[in-house]
Formats: C-alpha cells, structure tokens, sequence
C-alpha cells in the first residue's frame, strides 16, 4: 500500500496549451507519419481494446477499457512503437544528406538505404522493453546496437534483446547509471544515442520516440463507443504518460480526459517533480516489482507536456500491482482474460486505489457516469515472473474461461 497522498496538479501551466515544439511533435499530423512508417514494418494492425463490463459494474463506474499492449510487434510491449520507429526516422534523415536527395518514408528497406544505415550504430539504456524496439529495428534497417542494462534486468529480458542481434552491456546501478553509461559511451565512440529519456539540450530523439506512441492513443479512440472522461497512466520517466495525455488533449480540446499519472511508490520521480514544480531525482536504493517503471530521474520533456495536460498524480505499492495483475488474469465472467505485466497492469492499479478513497474518487469525479481507460503498456515480458505472481502462465490465463 502506498504511503503517498493523491496530488492534484499544482502547476501554474495545468490546462494551458501545449508548448508549440510539444504540440507540433504530439499531433495528428505526426501520427499519420508514424502509420506510414508502421505499414513499412508490417506491423500496422491496431492491437486489442478490451471491454470489462463484469468489472466495471463491480466499481461502480459507467465502462472500462483495456487498450491490450501485450502482442504488438511481437515485442510484448508499448515500447515496439518508440524506439524502433526514432531509429528508423533518423536512418531516414541519414541516407537523405548522404545521398542528396529526399528519401520518403517508403523506403527504409531499399538497398542505398540500408548501405547507409550499416555504418550506424544506435545506443540505448533500457530496463528491456525499449531495447527489444531498438534491436528490432537495427534488425529490420540493418544497423547495428549496443544495448545497455542494468544490473536489476533479468536474464530473461536480456535474452529477449540479444536474440535480435544488438550487443548487450551489463553496467553496475539502476537504470539511471545505464542511461548515463550509454550516453558517455556513445559519446566516445561517435554512436547515436537513441534514449526514450530527455534532459536539457537532448530532446528531439526522445521526442520522436514519444511520437510513436501516439498512434495506440488514435486506434483506442477509434476502437471506443465514445471518448474516455477518465485515464489512469503509468510513468516511468513519463514520456509514454506524456505522449498519450498530450495527443488526447490535441485531439480532443476541451473534451479530453482527467488525467492521472500513477507511479511504483519506489520510483515516484514524476509525482515528486510535480509536487516540487522542478525536475527531482529519488532515492534509488530500493527497487521496485515494477521494474520497467523503475526510473529515479523523469524525462525533461515530458514534465512539460504533463505540466499542461495531467490532472493528478499517485503512487501505488509493492502488492497493487500483483493484484491487478490476478484481477486481469482471473476476470468477473462475461470480461476476457489478459496477460499484463507488472508494469503493464499500474493504470488499473491507480484505479482500484482511488475507488477505494471515496474523497478523492468523488473529487476527480469518477464515479457512476465515468468511462474509464487504461493502457496495458506489457505482456509477460519475463514469463517466470509472471506465472510467479500471478500462479499460472500466461498461456494458462489465455486458456481460461471467465470464472464465476
């Protein structure tokens, strides 16, 4: 359980427009770009958007959707649509000045493209789900990677990269000394970093992996009988948070969703920037289950974009999400089943904390008319994991029927 309050945004810039770079960057125009690009991959067909009556009728709220990460690209993760597609854009804008000519979208598999990537090698620190996105898409353009980990990714999530063919580095810490290793490292060797973080002067790659994520947020609004009036977002260093809150307040204006961006208690680095209104780094000596959310220092681009567009923010404990994950798995009958890691599963967590503390529910109006949506950003990206936690395996799950 988790010892932090709700906070409700305190920002001065709460419901102000995005930031122009932001909004240029997040919109429907960009999105369209990314869908170009997903078609190439063949990889463009939208992933699950679950419906849970049985379990919506139990909380007491109007609807719940699961927008079902788990199968995308095969990667098991959100992620396959970031850093995959920033990689393939900058193989793009590289061919382009070494060749002299435009190079469109179409054509990242052509051989004078592919010429081109071969002499670029993308680095990435990755907790494993970003990695996978970067080492697919060396695979597909035929660059090559140097993934870097730290010492709290299992062997499983290691494997899970290196069968792609990227280089894996283990480096001593968290996830923010194998951010920073990558970066020195790359710095070095004259190697791009392809990072899904920012910090100040290193924006614009992070930028664009955050733009492919957009695209998950136009297939659920297209998928949904009507928008969402509640959204429930986990955050590691907040770009995936930032970039669905962004595109919906884009897309929908004055009718978006209240945002609520919900965090392991162990790594609460975004809920603590945004209670301070400045960028703060948390204690990193305790690691959390949550382990693709175990981020100690938030993306700088992103708290500008959740400044603007979150609503709220929370944190939930070390048995929350073990016990949304066995609420996915064993659902209400009439709900599917569905396999979420725990990562995957924090946004339904933040939901059954705040339904359990009437004052905040009723302040952020969730309640009998609410429609609520929810990301599962992963699968089982760590199968032993998963089956540990949940009691059976994800095929099991996928086997189940509704239990009464």
């Amino acid at each position: 359980m988790t010892t932090r309050a709700y906070h409700h945004s305190s920002s001065p810039l709460h419901g102000r427009p995005l930031d122009p770079r932001d909004a240029e960057l997040l919109g429907s125009s960009a999105t369209d770009r990314v869908e170009r690009v997903l078609r190439v991959r063949g990889g463009d067909a939208p992933t699950p958007l679950h419906a849970l009556p049985g379990l919506a009728a139990e909380l007491g709220i109007a609807a719940l959707h699961v927008k079902d990460e788990g199968a995308r690209l095969g990667l098991g993760s959100f992620k396959a649509l970031g850093g995959a597609y920033a990689l393939m854009i900058l193989v793009l804008e590289e061919a382009a000045r070494v060749l002299g000519r435009d190079v469109d979208v179409e054509e990242p598999l052509t051989d004078d493209v592919r010429a081109v990537a071969a002499g670029m090698t993308f680095a990435c620190a990755t907790d494993g789900n970003h990695g996978r996105s970067v080492a697919q898409g060396v695979a597909v353009v035929g660059a090559k990677a140097v993934i870097f980990v730290h010492e709290g990714v299992s062997d499983e999530r290691v494997d899970a990269i290196a069968r792609f063919g990227a280089e894996m580095v283990r480096v001593e810490g968290g996830y923010d000394h194998s951010v920073r290793e990558a970066a020195r490292v790359a710095e070095e060797r004259g190697w791009t970093v392809l990072s899904d973080t920012s910090w100040p002067g290193y924006e614009r790659i992070p930028g664009l992996v955050s733009q492919g994520y957009t695209v998950l947020v136009r297939e659920a609004l297209a998928a949904l009988p009507r928008p969402p009036t509640h959204v429930f977002l986990q955050a590691g260093v907040g770009g995936f948070a930032a970039a669905v809150a962004g595109h919906l307040a884009l897309v929908l204006g004055e009718d978006r969703p209240h945002v609520t961006i919900v965090e392991p208690e162990r790594a609460a680095c975004v809920y603590e920037s945004a209670k301070a209104g400045e960028l703060v780094t948390v204690d990193s000596s305790r690691s959390t289950i949550m382990a693709m959310l175990e981020c100690h220092q938030p993306s700088f681009v992103a708290l500008r974009v959740l400044d603007r567009v979150a609503d709220g923010y929370m944190t939930v404990g070390e048995d929350e999400a073990p016990a949304a994950m066995r609420r996915l798995a064993e659902p209400i009958a009439g709900d599917p089943p569905i396999v979420a890691g725990e990562s995957g599963c924090v946004g339904l967590a933040g939901v059954l904390a705040v339904l359990r503390q009437p004052v905040v529910a009723e302040r952020i109006g969730i309640g009998p008319d609410a429609r609520v949506l929810v990301v599962n950003t992963e699968g089982a990206t760590d199968p032993g994991m998963y089956s540990r936690l949940v009691g059976k395996s994800p095929v099991d799950v996928l086997e189940s029927t509704p239990w009464n």
